[in-house]
């Protein structure tokens, strides 16, 4: 199992304005830092056999994400 926290870029929902806020300083210092996008990471994470099993909204806008093997 994998869990990861914090906040992602979700295709089709609307950022929240404190999160782009934060992305953008995150960039800011590290042009290779920010918020990563859901989709991406659910890719890598596909890339070694592992697969979203939930995705639970968190306080902040943040989102708790679980992957299993497949």
């Amino acid at each position: 199992m994998l869990f990861l926290y914090g906040p992602y870029i979700e295709s089709g929902i609307e950022t929240a304005p404190t999160n782009l806020a934060f992305d953008l300083d995150l960039k800011a210092r590290n042009p290779a830092w920010g918020l990563r996008s859901l989709d991406e990471v659910a890719a890598l994470a596909a890339q070694h056999n592992l697969e979203l099993s939930e995705r639970l909204a968190m306080p902040a806008n943040n989102l708790a994400l679980i992957f299993r093997r497949k």
